[in-house]
């Protein structure tokens, strides 16, 4: 990559991109263009009375709300080697919580146990970089390092109300924990509820308290013909789902669709959250573009696993979902498909006409079944129960810390979450508002290993100003290529929380029109002439700002 011989204006952006590859390009460009020069006032930041609201910090690193705030320079030295560690070397702990969307309501002394069960996954280097702060591992003393606790929110927080998770170490290096026996009673009259997770560390230390998406309390599944009114309940395309087959109704043979190995698999303790894509019937073999829409019974589906991307085989990538009712698939149905209904899978290419052949457990493995025909009624087949399937919408919430820096035994939560990023202004000031949640006057936002002077609005709401591109390297006048910076927040007390997000400085490269007949300019001759040129007259009052999500 050249990177010598260009620059001149930037244009600033900001884009998701996965967290794999995040800030890469960013630690290339800085290592390339030799080390950054330290952090100082950020030239382009007059704002009216700046220095006077970055006063108003606290002495814990805490803002006033409605006030730029920014740490001191002796801080932010200290700070910007350790998030360039963090950076360079990520160590972050991920909680992953997924649930139901919906779950039923228990009456009297039945308990109707949340189905899928709550999981939570615990991912990232972070969990096993280092012990807890004097709390020395015994000799030979191995397992989790975390216990978990989890219930409804609301709740006493009693022992018969919670539930321990033990975490199991997965072939994937993901610890596992699961909440089975959870249910909502119908003395709890509420119609919606979140769940929550305590993780405690050994030594009692605790980590944090962390909660679900919104659950919606259903008393049963609706029996009736859904209507597209009550969208609640539907299932749109490109919604997350999972399957369940519970045999002859006894709780104990319930077994998950989930993914193995790359294959297929019934499981009686793990379920795995599927994309459920409505298919065009008029694509090309091996092309199947998804579509919008509510999903109804008799459309063309594509099941594909959220989590490893693993979809059937292409002979039998996709479905048609039936209805069921008294073990039978009901051929000539359409009407919209909602939560908790029985379904069936029915694989296309069989005889016009035909029962057809049908998504079926057989033990641990997933197979086709091959249905029979009704001989009371034309439009129906026969099923077995292994081939009759119940569908439910699914949630996730993920949370991303690291505390390899922080110097405190606070709890990492609330973790904060963002979601999107607008970018406005002009003139002297560019600032890129961050909307989320769980946002408080502790978290500065930093741009790669750079601190962004910051205000806090809400709790959903931060402003920053964006900072100069020079920040990132003397060198960068010349560079040729975008600088992409990752989006990162940082609490008062260290504490790191990575984000999805980047921002990118984009080096603008035009010629100035000249007059009517002059030729153009050699290209390679007078580039280095003319980006000089282009250098000298360009101030920061003329950028360009733009958003790529």
């Amino acid at each position: 990559m050249d990177l010598l011989g260009t620059a001149g204006p930037y244009r600033r952006g900001a884009k998701r991109h996965s967290a794999g590859g995040r800030g890469k390009n960013w630690l290339d460009a800085c290592s390339s263009a030799g080390p950054p020069a330290p952090p100082g006032p950020l030239t382009h930041l007059s704002l009216p009375g700046s220095s006077e609201a970055r006063s108003q910090s606290r002495e814990d690193g805490r803002g006033l709300a409605g006030t730029w705030t920014r740490s001191s320079p002796e801080r932010a030295t200290v700070l910007r080697e350790g998030v360039r560690r963090c950076l360079q070397q990520p160590c972050e702990q991920t909680v992953r919580i997924l649930h139901a969307k919906v779950a039923q309501k228990s009456y009297g002394n039945e308990k109707r146990f949340f189905c899928p069960p709550p999981c939570v996954y615990l991912a990232g280097p972070g969990w096993r970089v280092k012990p807890v702060p004097g709390q020395a591992l015994q000799a030979g003393e191995v397992g989790p390092t975390v216990c978990g606790y989890m219930g409804l929110d609301g709740a006493s927080g009693s022992a018969a109300e919670t539930q321990r998770l033990n975490f199991e170490e997965q072939p994937d290096s993901r610890e596992f924990g699961c909440a089975k026996t959870l249910f909502i009673s119908d003395v709890d009259k509420r119609k919606h509820f979140r769940l929550v997770l305590r993780l405690v560390l050994r030594g009692g230390r605790e980590l944090g308290t962390f909660h679900s998406r919104h659950i919606k309390v259903i008393s049963k599944p609706s029996q009736k013909k859904q209507s597209l009114k009550n969208t609640d309940l539907c299932i749109s395309s490109g919604s997350k789902v999972s399957l369940f087959n519970r045999l002859r109704s006894q709780t104990v043979s319930t077994r998950y669709l989930s993914v193995e190995d790359g294959a297929f698999v019934a499981s009686a303790r793990q379920w795995a959250a599927f994309t459920l894509h409505l298919a065009e019937e008029s694509g090309s073999p091996g092309d199947f573009p998804p579509r919008e829409g509510y999903v109804r019974y008799g459309s063309l589906v594509r099941l594909v696993c959220t989590v490893t991307g693993t979809t059937l085989p292409t002979t039998l990538l996709l479905q048609i979902i039936r209805k069921v009712a008294k073990q039978c698939a009901l051929l000539d149905v359409g009407e919209p498909i909602s939560q908790l209904h029985k379904c069936a899978f029915q694989f296309p290419g069989g005889p016009p006409g035909g029962p057809g052949t049908y998504l079926c457990l057989a033990a641990e493995k997933v197979v086709q079944f091959q249905a029979s025909p009704c001989p009371k009624e034309a439009n129906r087949a026969l099923l077995s129960d292994s081939s009759c399937w119940t569908i439910i919408g699914t949630e996730s919430v993920e949370f991303s810390f690291s505390t390899s820096l922080a110097c405190t035994r606070e709890p990492v939560t609330p973790v904060p979450l963002i979601s999107t990023l607008e970018l406005s202004g002009g003139g002297d000031v560019a600032t890129l508002e961050l909307h989320g949640e769980n946002f408080h006057a502790g978290l500065k936002v930093w741009f790669g290993d750079v601190e962004a002077e910051t205000m806090y609005r809400s709790p959903r709401s931060l402003v920053c100003v964006v900072p100069d591109v020079a920040a990132f390297g003397s060198d960068w006048r010349w560079l040729r290529t975008p600088i992409t910076v990752p989006v990162s927040l940082v609490r008062a007390d260290r504490l790191f929380y990575a984000s999805a997000f980047s921002f990118t400085y984009t080096p603008e490269y035009s010629v100035r029109p000249g007059p009517a007949g002059a030729p153009a300019p050699a290209a390679d001759a007078d580039a280095d002439a003319l980006l000089a040129s282009i250098h000298q007259e360009f101030t920061r009052t003329n950028f360009h700002l733009f958003i790529q999500t």
